[in-house]
């Protein structure tokens, strides 16, 4: 089949570097030109340096797939594309998109005759090698006309990916499937943390990691990350205990509060990193505080 792909980023030009392995032919636009310049001189890439050019370039009807950080750039280049298609032609968003927004741009480009799909997209910088995890929103005919490019990119033609249901339906999985990821991270850093404080055993963690990577009940590819890093870094050291969030963990628990649905250990694990940014918790002072006032239990000063 014939796309293009705007927002070459790791991502995006992966993503591109694999359809046109498989065979399609993909035309490719970034916000820098010379990103996009680069991929040309690498691949068969169809370089771009404006949306407009895109829409002459593509064949119709068109298919478009926007790789761009969500949000407002997402917005602003779909509402672009919005002016710049005709009817027939398909948006296919594979970001980071609230659901939300997914049925509203919906609702929006359907009067224009324009199709929407939503893709909640799992594989990171592994998905060139290993293929990606696609959770698809849309119109059923629709999603079934895209398919060759679905099963190109996924891990087999018939394996990690699928329709999973309308519009915003894509996203909201994702947005799940990255609520559970949490957990599963926060499970895996608890139980090795508890092993690294083992200090009498003189446990190698990268070994036990690599021992549960098979036959174990609680081997998975995250575990198989888990054991590079540790070989690469046992004792992690240089690495901040600082960790940020994108943002989908934040909306798995509001929507599970609107939907009155308790995942508690999701919530936790979202809380955890919370306070992985905080160098000196408030709260856990005014703990120090407390156990003092009422007590008399000592209190260890900050240094200085």
């Amino acid at each position: 089949m014939e796309l293009a792909m705007i927002g070459l980023g790791k991502m995006g030009a992966n993503m591109a570097r694999r359809l046109l392995k498989g065979g399609h032919r993909v035309i490719g636009m970034n916000r820098s030109f010379e990103v996009t310049q680069d991929l040309a001189r690498e691949t068969e890439l169809t370089p771009t340096k404006t949306l407009e050019e895109v829409v002459e370039t593509v064949s119709s009807p068109r298919v478009i797939w926007v790789m761009v950080p969500s949000g407002a750039p997402t917005e602003a280049v779909i509402n672009k594309l919005s002016d710049l298609l005709a009817p027939g032609d398909t948006i296919i968003d594979g970001g980071n998109t609230f659901y939300k927004d997914d049925i509203r741009r919906s609702a929006l480009l359907q009067e224009k005759g324009i199709h929407y799909v939503d893709v909640g997209t799992s594989g990171g910088v592994w998905g060139l090698q290993e293929g990606y995890s696609m959770m698809i929103g849309g119109d059923e005919a629709v999603v079934s006309r895209l398919s060759p490019i679905f099963e190109t990119l996924a891990p087999s033609a018939d394996q990690g990916w699928g329709r999973v249901g309308p519009v915003g339906a894509g996203h909201f999985v994702k947005m799940v499937h990255n609520g559970i990821e949490y957990g599963l991270m926060e499970a895996y850093a608890e139980g090795f943390e508890l092993m690294e404080h083992k200090q009498d055993m003189n446990l190698d963690l990268h070994q036990i990691a690599e021992i549960w990577r098979y036959g174990s009940v609680v081997r998975s590819w995250l575990l198989d990350l888990t054991a590079a890093a540790l070989q690469e870094n046992p004792t992690l050291e240089g690495i901040a205990a600082y960790v940020t969030d994108s943002g989908e963990g934040r909306w798995t628990v509001a929507e599970a509060i609107d939907l009155n649905c308790s995942i508690p250990v999701i919530t936790m694990a979202l809380q955890r990193r919370f306070r992985s940014r905080e160098a000196a918790p408030f709260g856990d002072k005014l703990l120090s505080a407390m156990r003092h006032q009422f007590g008399g239990h000592a209190i260890q000063q900050e240094e200085k």
